[in-house]
């Protein structure tokens, strides 16, 4: 019984000695601030820069032919079409120039420019028409310097005023004869000169630098083949478009909307080969092919498959591309799309 009771004791002082504990006031937490992810900034739409259009057409209205020349050489050097070319130079045989023999890379009878080769004389002033009759003073009447007319007297009227006037006054014959006519002398002109055109003396055509219509050089260009870039263009060493790596009988598809003017194997180092013309400025090459879809003379559009690639006449499987304008290659990409 006692233990009871000293346990208990212990008990109570246990819970009197305790220290209470601490009361501290919390306010609600506040959520955080929701968090609005902006949306990235939108690409540049700046368009990019066209290429260069060439101001006039650099090519010389003759050509002689060289050694190792063909026709289909010189029409893709100048930026013609074979036929055409042909065409103007009276050639019936295509596979057959003659060294030294002078083609003509213009139409034959195209007018000089506006203006060109035309005089006109200069007009000659026409003295004006004057009459030397010569003219009375009465004629003349009354100035501020000459008076053809007596001056009119005023008196008050009386006898000794009229007698006066009367014996003044000047005599008159009655009827006088009339004085004879004088001749109206007048000088005539000098013969007019009217303007006419002075053709030059008849010489050896020289045909100016024709202009370009800068609306040509509006074309959506596209990539011609799916691939890596392998090769790119040089003007100082000579590389005269781009190739483009790939696999064997990969298509190979016109990068603008045109006329094949070539296909086929004629030209040497581009294996089979297809000419694009596009417009009086621009033609593209695709060189290399293992085979040709299309035929010469046919109207293709962008993308249409104008072959397989291959590697005719190289030394890999690869697509030889090339855009000349007026002839001159220049670099395609600065023409084809980026990306």
């Amino acid at each position: 019984m006692v233990r009871l009771f000293v346990l208990f004791a212990l008990l109570l002082a246990g819970c009197a000695t305790r220290t209470p504990a601490p009361v501290v006031e919390r306010t609600p937490a506040v959520p955080p601030p929701e968090i609005v992810a902006m949306p990235p900034p939108a690409p540049s739409q700046t368009a990019p820069v066209p290429p260069p259009v060439p101001e006039k057409d650099w090519r010389p209205e003759l050509y002689s032919v060289k050694r190792g020349d063909t026709l289909h050489a010189i029409a893709l050097e100048y930026g013609l079409d074979y036929r055409e070319l042909a065409a103007m130079n009276n050639i019936e045989n295509l596979n057959v120039i003659r060294v030294g023999q002078v083609l003509r890379l213009r139409p034959p009878g195209e007018p000089p420019a506006s203006g060109a080769g035309l005089t006109t004389a200069p007009l000659v002033s026409v003295p004006p028409v004057t009459d030397a009759r010569p003219v009375s003073p009465a004629e003349r009447g009354n100035t501020d310097t000459y008076k053809a007319q007596p001056k009119a007297i005023k008196l008050p009227y009386s006898e000794a005023a009229l007698a006066q006037l009367q014996t003044s006054a000047p005599q008159f014959e009655p009827n006088p004869a009339p004085a004879p006519a004088v001749a109206a002398v007048v000088s005539l002109p000098a013969p007019v000169a009217l303007p006419v055109a002075v053709a030059p003396p008849p010489s050896s055509p020289v045909l100016p630098a024709a202009a370009v219509d800068s609306s040509d050089d509006r074309i959506d260009w596209g990539w011609p083949a799916r691939g890596k870039i392998i090769s790119g263009y040089s003007e100082t060493a000579s590389l005269k478009g781009i190739d483009i790596g790939g696999a064997a009988g990969a298509p190979i598809i016109a990068s603008a909307p045109g006329r094949v003017v070539y296909a086929g194997s004629g030209l040497r180092g581009y294996g089979k080969l297809v000419i694009v013309k596009h417009n009086k400025i621009y033609l593209s090459a695709y060189a290399h092919l293992d085979q040709i879809s299309i035929r010469e003379g046919q109207n293709v559009s962008k993308g249409q498959e104008l072959g397989k690639m291959g590697n005719t006449d190289a030394d890999q499987v690869k697509l030889h591309f090339e855009i000349r304008a007026l002839g001159k290659p220049v670099d395609p990409l600065r023409y084809l799309p980026r990306g």
